[in-house]
């Protein structure tokens, strides 16, 4: 007997009970919250750095899907592969063989940082940062791990005990021991070193909260200290890697560091197949799998899967021959610059700051009093009610959408798809030079503002 399925025929009968399906069965906060900021939209279809909603509206994407979406959605030659592998009906995860995908993978992905000799590929970045803790206390045999204020790393148990913002902690604890560490003192990783216990610092070479990058010679200076006191060096490129910074990986900008672990994912998957990394030196994979009584000591049902792997390779050979690294080095450049001279021009723009397409705009208190009267009363209410001030306006006026950078933060990020061009770069700066002549003239903006300083007050 053959089962009929038809997926068309079924979005085409349910799809616009979307929003009511979610809020019913899955987490029912999300809907709420994009009906009160406006971002309750309907796409329709997708194709590289933008998506178009049923009526023919084209939105420009700003977010790239938190990162995953390093070549945009839909990339040909992506899809091409994956429509590949599942004609090709391998024999994929019998967990009693070695297929030549992951290997190949590997092989390929480690080209890209010839001081690491192994790969173990789980199915997102979370998962990397469990592996990496995992091998680290394991190859030390010390228990604790360091991370640095404000950082993210991930929302399982073992990644959220490293996580650096208490809002995603509370209510969860007890969590692995950990020490948090000011990002850039090397002084207070120095006093936690001394204590003996310490297996590992991660850090993110960017910090996604807030776009943080670590000072220049901190993470070079950190690996010295680590090695001496005979502990790891855990870089986090779950967001930053695959060129999001311009170079292959973002602790690359830095002469001479090499860490003993690496985390990668999002951008790896092309959009389709979740799928992440965690990279290695040989002699810390060797103490994980000692013996053959521990070869599955580590693993992961859907890891090696062959769409992933699939997706994968896909993606690393069209960074190659379509210089995604190069575009993103390039285009960040235009658009930071483009930015930061509007800082002159704006009160209200702090700063803009980041590396290649990974970019903070901050925003601060003004100068002028009416301006500050305003300021005054937003931050009262909730700090980082003006940030989603300007991220709204963006969407619903400019149909391009962005993302606030972290709770309580006067900051948006920008990770857009690292194939956007000069032409997106004109749209967006012209997009946000228009928020911010509506928001320094005091437009309907700030209409805005005072719903949301009424929502935030009613929710405390």
């Amino acid at each position: 007997m053959t089962t009929e399925f038809d997926l068309g025929a079924l979005l085409a009968e349910r799809g616009a009970e979307r929003y009511e399906l979610h809020s019913k069965h899955l987490n029912h906060q999300l809907p709420r919250m994009l009906h009160t900021i406006g971002f309750d939209k309907v796409y329709e279809r997708a194709e590289g750095a933008h998506f178009w909603d049923a009526d023919g509206n084209d939105y420009l994407d700003m977010l790239a899907g938190f990162g995953v979406m390093g070549l945009g959605r839909h990339h040909p030659v992506v899809r091409r592969a994956l429509h590949d592998v599942l004609d090709a009906q391998l024999a994929d995860l019998t967990r009693f063989d070695c297929q030549p995908l992951p290997g190949l993978l590997a092989e390929r992905l480690l080209t890209h940082s010839p001081h690491l000799d192994r790969v173990f590929f789980g199915n997102s970045g979370t998962e990397a940062v469990e592996t990496a803790l995992k091998f680290a206390r394991r190859a030390t045999g010390k228990p604790r791990v360091l991370h640095c204020e404000h950082a993210f790393h991930g929302l399982t148990t073992g990644s959220l005990s490293v996580n650096g913002e208490e809002g995603f902690r509370d209510g969860f604890a007890p969590l692995l021991p950990d020490t948090a560490v000011p990002l850039g003192d090397l002084d207070a990783l120095a006093r936690e070193l001394k204590k003996g216990d310490v297996a590992a610092l991660i850090v993110e070479p960017i910090q996604g909260k807030g776009v943080h990058e670590t000072p220049p010679g901190y993470l070079r200076a950190a690996q010295e200290l680590l090695h001496k006191h005979k502990a790891l060096l855990i870089a986090d490129e779950v967001q930053t890697g695959l060129g999001r910074t311009g170079d292959f990986y973002a602790y690359q900008h830095e002469d001479g560091v090499e860490p003993d672990l690496v985390c990668v994912a999002k951008a790896l998957s092309g959009g389709y197949v979740p799928v992440s990394a965690t990279l290695g030196k040989d002699w810390i994979f060797k103490k994980v799998y000692s013996s053959i009584d521990r070869v599955l000591v580590h693993s992961a049902s859907f890891g090696s899967n062959a769409q992933a792997m699939a997706a994968g390779l896909a993606v690393l050979s069209v960074m190659e021959n379509e210089q995604i690294v190069a575009n993103a080095r390039a285009t960040g450049d235009l658009l930071r610059s483009r930015l930061a001279a509007l800082t002159d021009k704006y009160e209200l723009l702090a700063d803009v700051r980041g590396r290649g397409l990974m970019i903070g705009i901050e925003f601060g208190r003004p100068k002028s009093l009416k301006l500050r009267g305003r300021w005054t009363m937003l931050q009262a209410a909730r700090k980082g009610l003006f940030a989603q001030m300007v991220v709204v306006p963006l969407l619903q006026r400019h149909r391009i959408l962005t993302q606030v950078s972290g709770d309580h933060l006067e900051v948006i990020k920008l990770i857009p798809p690292l194939i956007i061009g000069e032409q997106d770069v004109d749209r967006f700066v012209d997009a946000f030079t228009a928020v911010m002549d509506d928001a320094h003239g005091g437009g309907l903006m700030w209409d805005f503002g005072k719903t949301l300083v009424k929502q935030a007050v009613a929710n405390r």
